[in-house]
């Protein structure tokens, strides 16, 4: 009864989950689940059981001269010792499951946040990764994990609260059990119920992931721009419309079978056991007269008390397992198995890199995006790889990097197969600058130092900004390099440009230690003379270490010992500027048309 088909091919343990869901909790924190548990067990025992049933059997037996007025005077103040001791407990609870609440939140939230800092970066470029990560991250957005705590619990406790009244039931006649079996076969309806529940939502996943980007857009100050000065807003709304839309259609697509579910669990929970009960209590007090005043009033207090409490379970166990289900997305994203193995070997200091017979292709791609590409750099050299956009430089970085793994030949770090090195051991030997580096909503000092900064550190970030020409800029503004960039946390933070945010991702590149700087189009965004500085602090910064350059501009190749000129995905030619112009080939092509370009423009500036 546990496995729940949730697509054709795909089964999901409602029982395995939960079971899950609770080792996840317990490991978040332990006194939530348990204060929960306690709680829900003295609010529902004491409302269901002692206030509706035991304190009226203990009532009418006094009435009916059964019991003296003292074990009445006792019974009250047990009651109301329990009674206060209910209120304690809850009171206790509220307060403690608020602050667990946010613990649970916390712990839970770094879990994800560690297993996504984790996975390849393939999965970045995989719509079906995103729509696991999603449902993994609802799980908190949602408030799934909260949910399943009082659920589970107020399953618990109403589960001790029916077995105590129907025990007070079955003391007066056994015969009650019939009636009262049915209530059993809710769980099995709303296990089924859960399931469509759950197909429901996953269908929908996709379709709330574009409304989310759809909002996402509209808000970030990227976009704002674009958004006002073009139509592209109309082309969104409309894809938010048409997932709106989407999910109206699904929606009505399972709303037939959830009502018959729904009617099912009322007929089972409700109708049966209390009309029952009813006709056979009536019929035992009136007709046979086999059953007393006080019997008769109790048994027909005891199945309000059994209804409420099956109708609580059935909701409460619906929604428990509803959650669970969503727990097999958390357990997906959790179990993912990075495709990139991390070798054992540590990186030792850098002596050369060599690309041998590299074949790569993108998953699911038809075409190489490198084939048999070969190159090798040696320590101290200062290489540039160029070529036209497309031609494969930035999948060269991203394999060297070891974000994806050859898919034929091998690249070899001081002659050992890359394979075999810790990724971040490996990773450490560079000092990065991509050409979409992005900068944090972090001070201008943590985005430089990547850590919370010391007056050592800052000190080292400011030396740092200077080589990248940044300082002048980031000196200007209000908190100086304490300043945090942009105002979505801090009305005195600070916005850049496109050029000065990339002097800041420079900055991170000289403030760091590193055996090898790898630039892939780092002067992008930058104008010709910071483009000029940038490079000539950089020269003076990477004495006797290995510069590793990727642009399609060429002026930082004049500036190297070996260049590389890719088309195609493989090295078209290689070797130092002079010699590459003497050949005559495609990069004195290439360098002809970019010198004429700047020829051009300053000619333009001096007509000007």
């Amino acid at each position: 009864m546990g496995w729940i088909p949730v697509h054709e091919d795909v089964k999901v343990n409602v029982f395995k989950n939960i079971m899950y869901a609770l080792k996840i909790l317990f490991k978040a924190d332990k006194p939530f689940i348990i204060w929960l548990i306690i709680s829900q067990c003295a609010y529902i025992v004491f409302d269901l059981f002692f206030q509706s049933v035991l304190f009226l059997k203990v009532l009418l037996g006094i009435i009916e001269g059964n019991q003296s007025f003292s074990y009445y005077v006792k019974a009250l103040l047990a009651f109301f010792a329990i009674g206060i001791l209910n209120e304690l407990i809850s009171v206790f609870s509220d307060y403690s499951g608020l602050v667990a609440q946010k613990r649970v939140f916390k712990a839970v939230n770094n879990m994800i946040f560690e297993k996504a800092a984790e996975v390849d970066i393939s999965c970045y470029e995989d719509p079906e990764f995103y729509d696991k990560y999603q449902r993994a991250t609802e799980i908190l957005t949602g408030g799934y994990f909260i949910a399943f705590g009082y659920n589970f619990a107020a399953v618990i406790g109403s589960i001790v609260a029916l077995v105590s009244v129907i025990g007070i039931v079955l003391s007066i006649d056994k015969a009650y059990l019939i009636f009262l079996l049915p209530c059993a076969f809710v769980f099995v309806v709303e296990l089924f119920k859960s399931k469509l529940v759950y197909q429901r939502d996953l269908k929908m996943t996709t379709n709330n992931r574009v409304k989310a980007y759809a909002q996402r857009t509209l808000f970030l100050k990227d976009y704002s721009k674009d958004i006002r000065t073009s139509n592209v807003f109309s082309v969104i709304k409309r894809r938010f419309d048409r997932a709106v839309e989407s999910n109206v259609i699904i929606l009505k697509s399972y709303g037939i079978k959830l009502f018959i579910y729904s009617m099912v669990s009322s007929i089972l929970a409700e109708f049966i056991p209390i009309v029952g009960t009813y006709a056979f209590a009536g019929y035992q007090f009136i007709v046979t007269k086999t059953l007393a005043v006080s019997g008769f009033s109790v048994v027909l207090s005891s199945i309000n008390s059994v209804s409420e409490t099956s109708e609580r379970i059935a909701n409460a166990f619906s929604e428990l397992s509803a959650v669970a289900l969503y727990f097999q997305n958390l357990h997906d994203f959790f179990d993912y198995e990075s495709k990139v193995k991390p070798g054992k070997r540590k990186a030792e200091e850098f002596e050369s890199i060599e690309f041998k017979n590299v074949y790569f292709k993108y998953p699911g791609a038809e075409n190489y995006s490198l084939q048999n590409l070969n190159l090798k750099i040696e320590k101290g050299q200062t290489a540039a790889i160029v070529g036209v956009n497309g031609a494969g430089k930035t999948t060269f970085v991203k394999l060297l990097l070891r974000f994806y793994d050859v898919t034929e030949g091998e690249i070899l770090y001081n002659g050992i197969n890359i394979k075999e090195f810790e990724p971040e051991s490996l990773r450490s030997r560079f000092a990065t600058v991509f050409q979409d580096c992005k900068n944090f909503a972090l001070s201008v000092n943590e985005n430089v130092i990547c850590r919370n900064c010391s007056n050592e550190d800052k000190a080292v970030a400011e030396k740092a900004l200077r080589q990248s020409g940044a300082w002048d800029k980031v000196s200007s503004m209000p908190d100086g390099a304490d300043t945090v960039l942009t105002r979505e946390f801090d009305e005195n933070g600070a916005g850049l440009s496109g050029g000065e945010s990339q002097k800041v991702a420079i900055a991170r590149m000289f403030a760091r230690d590193f055996d090898i700087a790898l630039l892939d189009e780092p002067s992008s965004a930058l104008d010709p003379i910071a483009e000029y500085k940038m490079y000539e602090n950089l020269i003076e910064a990477t004495k006797n270490k290995t510069v590793v350059y990727i642009s399609h501009r060429l002026s930082s190749a004049v500036l190297s010992d070996k260049i590389f000129v890719l088309g195609g995905g493989t090295v078209l030619e290689s070797g130092s500027h002079s010699e590459l112009m003497a050949d005559g080939g495609e990069y004195a092509k290439m360098f002809e048309v970019q010198a004429s370009s700047y020829k051009k423009e300053g000619d333009t500036i001096e007509e000007e």
